[in-house]
């Protein structure tokens, strides 16, 4: 089996900083890091780390050529990477003491997929396979349409939050995983709580507070704790948690199994700082707690 991702791919540059920023504040930064990011790259190689095979569906620049390099290099598949006359996209992060951040995102290649590449991808897709997509993206709804017409478990981070885009994606969704911000979000945008929407499996995180599962066939609603740890960098940690958990139902666990699987890998990549080059991998996660 495998995970389709229809993803971003971009490269973070994260400033380490006593304080976020204010507005009209000039503030010097104490360091800064160069990495590889995007909450679409994330999934990706939180899902590789935990044993699944992913299939990465997305874009770079003529200057991204280390993106998929690196990619490659933790296990992805990339062979459905356009490269196109277009910047890489990027996003400057800014992390104070207590780990929160604040991100700045610049699209690039991420916006102009090509609808071919998203094609030739889900054309070796079966029904055993899984799609996951976001908000960084372009052709969110379109793969989806098609990912759900070869009979995928369909599954979105609906990050960053976008009411049209949700809207969109809904009839087509197995799965959706937000925060609970963006549970809101979607809950003022629509008039329908999450138990109520028109989704099968729907998983809000809670961050310190752990995650909420609903299962909308039975009604079905249970707390999951998260694992007590001191957060040094919360960046990439929701991404973690969905990539993990993606793996884990890939690979034939029940909702709960992944649920408690992902919930320590996030705990593990908030005291890391970095993206997709820290996030942890199987043994790490099977041997913490």
């Amino acid at each position: 089996m495998t995970v389709f991702n229809l993803g971003s791919i971009n490269a973070d540059l994260t400033y380490r900083v006593p304080h976020l920023p204010q507005a009209g504040e000039t503030l010097a930064a104490v360091s800064m890091t160069r990495g590889l990011g995007g909450k679409g790259t994330n999934m990706s190689v939180a899902g590789a780390r935990a044993g699944a095979r992913v299939v990465h569906i997305g874009a770079v620049g003529s200057d991204g050529a280390w993106a998929v390099e690196r990619l490659t290099e933790y296990g992805v598949d990339t062979r459905h990477i356009a490269r196109l006359d277009l910047p890489t996209g990027h996003a400057i992060i800014a992390v104070d003491d207590a780990g929160e951040n604040a991100i700045l995102l610049y699209p690039g290649a991420n916006r102009a997929i090509p609808i071919e590449a998203v094609r030739r991808a889900l054309e070796e897709a079966t029904d055993s396979d899984l799609f996951v997509c976001q908000n960084e993206t372009s052709l969110q709804a379109e793969a989806a349409e098609t990912a759900s017409a070869r009979g995928m478990r369909v599954a979105y981070a609906a990050a960053p939050f976008d009411v049209a885009s949700v809207r969109a994606l809904l009839p087509m969704l197995d799965l959706l995983v937000l925060n609970a911000v963006e549970a809101q979000q979607l809950t003022a945008a629509t008039g329908l709580e999450p138990q109520a929407l028109p989704v099968r499996d729907v998983v809000v995180t809670l961050g310190s507070k752990g995650c909420r599962w609903i299962n909308t066939d039975t009604g079905a609603v249970q707390d999951l704790p998260a694992v007590p740890v001191k957060p040094v960098d919360t960046t990439g940690a929701g991404d973690t948690f969905t990539g993990y958990l993606l793996a884990g139902l890939d690979r034939g666990m029940p909702m709960e199994q992944a649920l408690r699987l992902a919930s320590k890998a996030a705990a593990i990549m908030v005291t890391r700082l970095g993206t997709a080059d820290v996030i942890p991998d199987l043994k790490d996660v099977q041997d913490f707690g």
